[in-house]
């Protein structure tokens, strides 16, 4: 039996595939014959609440009400009047969350038949009445409005309700998560951790290309100069490294992310979203940019109907991958494989000396 998680990234995968390709225009049984996308779904509900809203304006005229004060005309007529300015803010907000389905870096662990629902709204190829789709609405009696939509994708009819729909637009919950943009989050967090100098920070506070990591973090020895890795280049020849004081780092850092982390959980569906599309892998953004589906968490993934609220070992170990995450893929490139600033300890040396010398500098500085 196929759990419902491993559904959803089955079938989000397979709808995601089939609309960005254009391998329908070759399907010859796909374009010989018609497609039909009139649902009308606004037609066909309003239709029957023509001749309702004349007998309701002529019991009132004619005082032929269920009660002297027609107060239950009334209310009836007055929602009809409006439910037209309702279905249309329905219609709005449904096509809004479901257009969340279209983002590149969509997680693909949300419930599937919103992307079957926003393929069916938008008349994409093969989600046709033709080819066994409906999408309906129906005015209710309570004053309240529902969607349904229907086909072979769906097993079971997916109905929404525009009142619990708005109740959930109102509460800041979306039908459909979106995946926070983790590329702008961690570029911003780069700017305000304050290991940077000011100079490098420039006026739409993004970094400059040119920048690099202040002074005070870079390893010095007791005499005041530099620290520095000798990396091997080959052919018995090497080169200067600067080096940083990580744990000075971390101690700059950490109250940073902290403070981010904590403001993504307040919206926790984003944060599981984060989470199964860049940080439960640990893959690197490279790695994220060449996959046709952004990373996917896979078996490591959280579930949206099963793992909210998230537990506390969840938040602790979302804040500690999203360290990772930031050190490995945003910060690393600074401080790895800088070159010294210092020209003349720029310069390529003969490996042996060089290592003989740091041998003999680390001797003298200690006095062994």
């Amino acid at each position: 039996m196929i759990i419902m998680e491993d559904k959803n990234i089955t079938n989000n995968l397979i709808i995601k595939q089939f609309n960005e390709s254009n391998a329908i225009a070759y399907n010859k049984s796909f374009i010989s014959r018609p497609s039909d996308y009139e649902f009308k779904i606004l037609d066909n509900a309003y239709q029957p609440t023509v001749k309702m809203y004349a007998e309701l304006s002529m019991a009132i005229k004619n005082n032929n009400c269920l009660e002297p004060s027609c107060q239950y005309e009334k209310r009836a007529l007055k929602t009809l009047e409006e439910a037209p300015a309702a279905s249309i803010e329905f219609i709005e907000n449904l096509i809004g969350e479901l257009s969340v389905t279209d983002d590149p870096n969509f997680d693909v662990n949300n419930d599937y038949r919103y992307m079957v629902a926003n393929s069916i709204m938008n008349a994409k190829p093969g989600f046709s009445k033709s080819d066994g789709y409906a999408l309906d609405l129906y005015l209710n009696k309570d004053g309240s409005q529902t969607i349904v939509f229907e086909g072979p994708m769906l097993h079971e009819p997916l109905i929404i309700n525009n009142t619990s729909l708005n109740s959930l637009l109102k509460s800041e919950t979306s039908l459909v998560t979106a995946t926070p943009d983790i590329n702008k989050l961690m570029l911003g967090l780069l700017t305000s951790i304050n290991i940077f100098n000011a100079k490098d920070i420039l006026e739409d506070g993004s970094l400059s290309p040119t920048a690099r990591i202040s002074e005070e973090f870079v390893m010095k020895n007791p005499d005041g100069s530099y620290d520095y890795e000798i990396v091997d280049i080959g052919g018995g020849k090497g080169r200067n490294m600067l080096k940083f004081d990580m744990d000075k780092i971390k101690r700059k850092v950490d109250p940073f992310i902290n403070a981010e982390v904590s403001s993504m959980l307040q919206q926790e569906q984003e944060a599981v979203a984060a989470w199964n599309v860049y940080i439960a892998q640990g893959t690197s953004v490279n790695e994220d940019d060449q996959m046709v589906q952004d990373a996917n968490a896979g078996s490591k993934a959280w579930s949206y109907s099963k793992d909210l609220p998230l537990s506390r070992d969840k938040k602790v170990l979302f804040e500690s991958k999203y360290k990772d995450y930031f050190m490995n893929n945003y910060l690393k490139p600074f401080i790895t494989n800088q070159f010294p600033t210092v020209k003349e300890d720029a310069a390529v040396f003969d490996l042996a000396e060089a290592r003989k010398a740091k041998a003999q500098k680390f001797i003298d500085d200690n006095k062994l």
